[in-house]
């Protein structure tokens, strides 16, 4: 997935607000207010940052090389995916739709 494909998943899921609160190079999605997924625009390939349950948010890194620990976030509740091609657009969706859940629950 390229940029442009994560922008279209997110704004399409219901309540999302898409926004620019760190600067213009800096894309934020938020359900309730609260930030369910952010990506820099520059990155190549596309990277971006979701919320994950710490426990799967381990086991994610130690089963993928495109997961490390969330760049700039709680490491502990964050990961930063690279969308390098190395896994599905459909696993990909899975780990956006992971966050968008965890957030809007709160």
């Amino acid at each position: 997935m390229n940029i442009e494909e994560i922008r279209e998943y997110c704004i399409r899921k219901q309540g999302t607000e898409e926004s620019f609160p760190f600067g213009p190079d800096t894309l934020v999605f938020k359900v309730s207010g609260k930030i369910y997924l952010l990506m820099g625009l520059d990155a190549q390939p596309a990277r971006f940052n979701v919320k994950c349950d710490p426990e799967k948010a381990i086991d994610l890194r130690e089963t993928y090389n495109c997961v490390v620990p969330g760049y700039h976030m709680n490491k502990k509740h964050w990961n930063t995916v690279i969308a390098d091609g190395s896994v599905s657009a459909k696993l990909l969706k899975e780990w956006i739709d992971d966050s968008y859940n965890l957030v809007k629950k709160k």
